[in-house]
């Protein structure tokens, strides 16, 4: 069920009978050469349906600009400053505990907004408002990520490659992977920019001269489709999980 396609009265009667709610987001950011800004946000969209698709769950709209400014140096990215995404996300959730929603899953395409759904699920949870977990999709099967894939990434490499082909593949240039590919550098290591023990690098521009990482001619659209039935499948085990949950035993443990 997407929540912005329902009339107020037939999302009564979810609130009446369902708690649970997943959330999209991603970012508009630079994926390379050959991907669109809107890569992030359109893979976490499309896990979220999917999984609401299979199990009835309420789908919110997507939280398309997160926090990149990392990526900044590269035309049309864009970005907010943490502490308003936070507190943006956390108003936004809020909202729904407001309409019954006591469970979130922060379905999550994009690295850079990982700590801060971290924090916001922490602020709640504490407030005992509700229970709300990040999900990131390639995290939930890294085994096949690198089954599929000899140089996976992270940023724009061939697993982002793959899954787009597969749900958008008019918006990938795939005349471009060669470029992406020899423009870009296979990993963070071979950029040389972690000095004993500490990470050097602020923004992707200090890595890649292009914004991305791994081996792009790797990827194929049956790639992505593998990637994005298996992912679904966590997805959806996640949710039931959750759901059967009871809310008093996600919240905090008393001070001992």
């Amino acid at each position: 069920m997407y929540l912005a396609d329902e009339t107020w009265p037939d999302l009564g009667d979810y609130f009446e009978t369902e708690s649970l709610a997943l959330v999209p987001l991603g970012s508009t950011e630079q994926h390379g050469p050959h991907l669109p800004l809107a890569t992030d946000h359109l893979i976490g969209e499309a896990f979220a349906r999917e999984a609401a698709d299979r199990t009835g769950y309420l789908c919110t709209p997507t939280i398309n600009v997160g926090v990149s400014p990392h990526h900044r140096q590269f035309n049309g990215t864009m970005w907010v400053d943490a502490p308003v995404f936070r507190d943006y996300v956390e108003s936004f959730t809020r909202n729904l505990a407001y309409h019954g929603i006591d469970r979130v899953i922060y379905v999550n395409a994009h690295g850079g907004n990982v700590e801060h759904l971290r924090e916001v699920g922490r602020r709640l949870r504490d407030d005992e408002v509700l229970y709300a977990i990040e999900w990131m999709w390639d995290e939930s099967i890294p085994d096949l990520v690198d089954d599929l894939f000899e140089q996976n990434g992270p940023h724009g490499g061939p697993k982002e490659t793959a899954m787009i082909q597969h749900l958008r593949a008019e918006l990938v240039h795939d005349d471009r992977l060669e470029d992406a590919r020899d423009g870009g550098i296979p990993s963070v290591e071979a950029a040389e920019t972690k000095k004993y023990g500490s990470r050097t690098f602020y923004d992707a521009a200090d890595n890649t001269g292009n914004g991305v990482l791994g081996d792009q001619t790797d990827a194929t659209a049956e790639k992505g489709a593998e990637m994005f039935e298996a992912a679904t499948e966590q997805l959806v085990r996640l949710c039931e999980w959750l759901d059967g949950q009871a809310f008093d035993d996600l919240l905090p443990e008393p001070h001992v």
